[in-house]
Parts: C-alpha cells; structure tokens; sequence
C-alpha cells in the first residue's frame, strides 16, 4: 500500500483535523496495535514541524517501555512519576511543557529538547502508555497541540486491537 500524506495546511486546529483525518486513512482497517503506532509515530514526525522525536512508550510490569518511534534513539524503561512521561502516565492527565529544563525531574534522552508533550494512552479505565513529542523549539507545543494530539490517540485506540 501506497500512502500520501499532504502537506498540512491552514491554523493549528486545522491542520490537526487534516492530520486526524490521514491518521484514520493510515489505520484504515488495520487492527494491530504495534503496526498502527509505528504508522502513526512516523506520520506525526514527518507532517509537524519543529519535532526531533515522536512515538510511545507502554506500560508493562508497572513501568514505561519503549515502543515504536521516529527520531533518536531513546530511553528504554521510564518510572511512573519520574520525568514528563512518568508524570502523564501516573496522573493521567495530558502534560503541555513549555521548557524540559525547568521541568523538576526531567529525564533528559535527547539533550537537544527542549519542549514536550505526552498524552497518556487509556482504554477501557486502564493505561496502555503514552504518546510523547519532542522538540528542539522551547514552547512548541500548546493546547491545540494537546487537543489535537489527544484526538490522534484517541483514533489510535478506538481503531487497535490492544494487547
């Protein structure tokens, strides 16, 4: 299969329903979870700007293990609580930041970051992991990046078969 992702066009809020809607043609029927995030991660580092990472970590045996991504190779196993990611899974809420170096805790994989945003992944009550972005830009991404983002794995997980 053949994939063409245009160039994503317009105000953020746009080009986040443009994207969603590549992201639903990308999975189309497809149900398996490791090959729809690998698709994913690839699309949302290829069609946003100012990124130097995306892609997910998942939860096994109580901690964050990376999964599949685009960019630097990364940390492999993440503590819940400790950095951006950690914080997300552990709090289940969406963490928007500005600058990683001001972040207590922050656990530095690629030290030309210097904003992120990580998207706790839920279904069905339970943490499956998160979705996170990186950038080298400080305070790249915003809240139409986080509703944006959370629209994206929420197609994600509606359309996976999850282990």
């Amino acid at each position: 299969m053949s994939f063409f992702a245009p160039p994503l066009t317009g105000a953020k809020a746009d080009q986040y329903a443009q994207l969603n809607q590549q992201i639903g043609l990308l999975i189309g029927d497809e149900r398996d979870f490791t090959a729809n995030m690998a698709n994913m991660a690839a699309l949302l580092f290829h069609q946003l700007a100012d990124l130097n990472w995306a892609g997910f970590y998942l939860m096994k045996d109580g901690e964050l293990v990376l999964g599949p991504f685009q960019g630097k190779p990364a940390c492999i196993r993440i503590p819940l609580g400790k950095g951006v990611c950690g914080k997300a899974a552990a709090t289940r809420v969406t963490q928007v930041v500005p600058d990683v170096h001001a972040f207590p805790g922050h656990i530095a994989c690629d030290a030309d970051s210097r904003s992120e945003i990580v998207v706790p992944l839920i279904a069905d009550g339970r943490l499956i992991g998160v979705l996170d972005l990186d950038s080298p830009k400080p305070g790249r991404f915003d809240e139409d990046d986080r509703a944006g983002l959370e629209a994206a794995a929420g197609l994600l997980l509606a359309a996976s078969q999850l282990v």
